[in-house]
């Protein structure tokens, strides 16, 4: 049985799909949740689900290896980054490497970076006047938004969409395919 550990700054959306896909599977589970975020709404999750979840220190973070060495205590297999908005600290993405992967919502390289994400990149893909949009859902290197892609799935943009209502299509992908991602990285260990 594999292990993932998911890290989340918001509401969890994309985590409850991963959550749910792996509840009656042989292969993995979500065996630990954590969020830079007191009162994020994934820590409601993680309660519903009995998942242990931890509130993240910013200091030891990124100055330390407490986050790595509770990673490696979990036996952890697969770090998921569902909507948490740090960069990963170098130290955690040596000692996980290949092994930690994130989704965005739009199709890097473009509108990708710090302070791109939710309504934000919504909002810049729409500004742009892109025909298309999507997800990247691809690997964690020491830079934001910059390691090798998965995958990469579209959504047309129509002239009356909004951040709001592209923000919906974006997610349907994501609930669609990050669950199946998982699935397949694991599978190809």
């Amino acid at each position: 049985m594999k292990n993932i550990a998911i890290f989340a700054s918001g509401t969890g959306s994309n985590a409850q799909k991963i959550i749910d896909h792996f509840r009656n599977s042989g292969l993995a589970r979500v065996t630990l949740i954590l969020s830079n975020k007191a009162g994020a709404g994934i820590f409601n999750i993680a309660e519903k689900e009995q998942i242990p979840a931890v509130l993240i220190d910013k200091e030891e973070f990124f100055r330390g290896d407490r986050y790595v060495k509770l990673l490696q205590e979990k036996e952890i297999d697969l770090v998921v980054l569902a909507g948490f908005l740090w960069k990963v600290p170098s130290n955690l993405v040596t000692a996980f490497s290949g092994r930690i992967i994130n989704i965005h919502p739009a199709l890097l390289p473009k509108f990708g970076g710090k302070g791109m994400y939710g309504h934000f990149v919504h909002e810049a893909v729409l500004a742009a006047g892109e025909k298309e949009s999507g997800i990247t859902i691809h690997y964690v290197n020491e830079k934001y938004d910059d390691g090798g892609v998965i995958l990469q799935e579209r959504c047309a943009i129509s002239p009356e969409d909004t951040p709001e209502t592209l923000a919906r299509k974006v997610q349907v992908l994501e609930h669609q395919w990050f669950p199946l991602i998982v699935e397949r990285l694991l599978t190809s260990e």
